[in-house]
């Protein structure tokens, strides 16, 4: 299947590592020219060089977005680098280990920004100009518990992160119905438990790997933990030509949780 991908011009934000590093290599290997951005400089710079680097018109930018100002600042630099972007991957986010379910409300006001504030603030800059073009695409890295809730037990996660999720779908699907009409296409996947170098599952399964099969068995009946790579090809499907009646779309990749 042609993705219709080639010389279209993406910003992936969380790029450097895990699924934002497996999206990257994924698009590259579809054509896209790549503006990547992180907090990792070297992680960057190294993945920009695999990927061709400038000759193959990928660059990157070593920012966090968690600093006010700084997500605007990225689209920025992404519009004056590149000339327009045509795909926004928003792959941005985490609990911050707050799991205390009547903590502050700047706990959950913070988890908020770092899951859904960070994408609203560069929406804002980038898709005014895809609906002047007519064409755009833009994806959001959510999360399973979104949808099916913080699972109880040994491994319960965070309740602000799954209610930030959960705001994120809200978003997703109304900004998608408010710019379908200038096929301007937003989107999102719904990642499972996605095991991923130095991440929480990464440690918790060498500490107790029997506690965490255990865990894995009851709530993921396919039995095992996903993979970025599993995860990038879906977020390809809706960032190219093909997704182009997927306006508010969220796709469910999470090995059976539901």
């Amino acid at each position: 299947m042609d993705l219709g991908l080639k010389g279209k011009k993406a910003l992936i934000a969380g790029a450097s590592k895990n699924i934002g590093a497996a999206i990257a290599r994924c698009l590259a290997a579809e054509g896209c020219q790549l503006f990547l951005v992180s907090r990792d400089a070297e992680r960057l710079q190294q993945l920009c060089g695999q990927l061709g680097g400038k000759q193959a018109g990928h660059h990157y930018m070593a920012v966090d977005l968690r600093i006010e100002g700084k997500p605007a600042e990225a689209a920025q630099e992404a519009l004056r680098r590149a000339g327009n972007v045509d795909i926004v991957i928003h792959n941005v986010g985490g609990g911050l280990g707050y799991k205390d379910v009547l903590g502050p409300c700047s706990d959950w006001e913070d988890v908020w920004q770092f899951n859904v504030g960070i994408a609203i603030e560069i929406n804002r800059i980038l898709i005014p100009p895809m609906r002047q073009r007519k064409w755009g695409r833009v994806v959001h890295v959510s999360s399973i518990v979104a949808q099916a809730g913080e699972p109880l037990g040994e491994f319960s996660g965070s309740l602000p992160y799954t209610a930030a999720k959960a705001y994120l779908n809200a978003y997703i699907k109304g900004i998608g119905r408010a710019v379908a009409g200038d096929n301007v296409v937003v989107s999102g996947v719904m990642p499972g438990a996605v095991r991923s170098q130095g991440k929480f599952w990464d440690r918790m399964i060498q500490e107790d790997p029997a506690k965490v099969k255990d865990f894995i068995n009851h709530y993921y009946p396919a039995g095992r933990f996903g993979t970025a790579e599993e995860i990038a090809p879906f977020v390809a499907l809706l960032a190219s030509q093909q997704a182009s009646f997927a306006s508010g779309s969220l796709i469910p990749v999470s090995g059976g949780m539901v």
